[in-house]
């Protein structure tokens, strides 16, 4: 004669195989994860090697199309009126053509919007260097009580309740649960993809020998001479600080703006008195989109670039770098460019304006 416990027992057991078996019958209703697919990022041929995203965030056309949908996405922001892209346009190259951006509520910012093209070998972000790494970098703005102001839990909140985003976090995450970090991993996706290399300079690198004027081409001499006073050395001196085809040498250093600092650009960062006034080196490409120029915006043409450097360095700036005291066209204290020197070297920089970079319909609002 079975025991009551032994019934109960058996009953349990029964239990217990019809309920895995119910577990292993149960279908996700959303369906199985598909492994995402790895996106093709074609790299210029006169380019330096694309450094490996991070292991934790590989490129790949899910991750990539939600990013870019969170670049245009407002939500982001604490009143629902700035995205990423208001203050980084892609037909200014990403830039905004503001001495300084606005945020929510007509804040402004204290520096100008860079370019965001190329950022995929920038090792430091932003003109002070305040973020390693795109997948950092993209929670400062949105952070920022002058841009975005919003705590990325909120927006993550927001998206959570639409039914837009959890499917697109789904395909590139294997998960409908929204979170900071995969939004800031989708965020970078789409940035490193952001590539301008088809500039006519860009031709002209890679060997076609026309698409350059004569003209265009005395211009890039002279950006890439360094002069030493000789009439065999006369220069621009741009080539010590944007170099190669990046147009960067991806350093920081104070280009002689002022002899007071008011902004201490790395310094204000670092600490380090010898960092004040240190600024990161930005791309020159597509430079003809993207005025007004320097950290805050000051000069609104290439000519009065050019002029800053060929006459009114502050040669008293506080780390003034040395490669801007070492040059000169005749032995004096400035580069002494004649003006028709001037106007070649910005002939040559609108050359490096990438046409097909500012329309390409992957970058554009989806």
């Amino acid at each position: 004669m079975k025991t009551k416990s032994t019934l109960f027992a058996g009953l349990g057991l029964l239990l217990a195989l019809a309920s895995c078996k119910h577990d292993a019958d149960t279908v996700d209703p959303e369906g199985p994860v598909e492994k995402p697919t790895a996106y093709n990022l074609e790299v210029p041929s006169n380019f330096p090697a694309l450094p490996a995203a991070p292991a934790d965030n590989p490129l790949t056309n899910e991750g990539v199309a939600l990013g870019r949908h969170l670049f245009y996405e407002k939500a982001l922001s604490l009143n629902g009126t700035v995205a990423c892209a208001s203050c980084h346009k892609q037909e200014l190259a990403f830039s905004d053509g503001l001495a300084h951006s606005v945020g929510v509520n007509g804040t402004t910012t204290p520096r100008s919007s860079m370019s965001l093209a190329n950022l995929a070998w920038e090792p430091k972000l932003m003109w002070d260097g305040g973020a390693t790494g795109l997948e950092n970098q993209a929670r400062i703005p949105i952070e920022n009580p002058v841009e975005m102001h919003q705590r990325l839990s909120a927006g993550v909140a927001k998206l959570q309740a639409t039914d837009k985003y959890p499917p697109l976090f789904r395909k590139a995450f294997g998960s409908s649960t929204i979170t900071e970090a995969n939004v800031q991993k989708a965020l970078a996706q789409f940035e490193r993809t952001l590539v301008s290399g088809n500039s006519r300079y860009d031709r002209f690198r890679r060997g076609n020998a026309t698409a350059l004027s004569d003209y265009e081409q005395e211009g890039l001499a002279l950006f890439l001479m360094h002069p030493e006073g000789t009439a065999a050395t006369r220069g621009g001196n741009c080539k010590d600080c944007h170099d190669g085809d990046l147009q960067t040498d991806r350093m920081f250093r104070n280009n002689g703006l002022d002899a007071t600092l008011t902004d201490l650009g790395l310094g204000g960062l670092t600490g380090q008195a010898t960092d004040n006034g240190k600024f990161r080196v930005p791309s020159l490409r597509n430079i003809a989109l993207t005025a007004p120029y320097m950290h805050d915006g000051r000069f609104t043409t290439l000519e009065q670039v050019v002029d800053h450097y060929d006459q009114h360095v502050a040669r008293n700036s506080p780390n003034v770098d040395p490669l801007l005291l070492n040059a000169s066209n005749n032995g004096t204290t400035n580069l002494a460019l004649t003006a028709r020197e001037k106007a070649k070297i910005v002939a040559f920089l609108r050359t490096l304006t990438d046409s097909t970079f500012i329309k390409d319909p992957r970058f554009a609002k989806p």
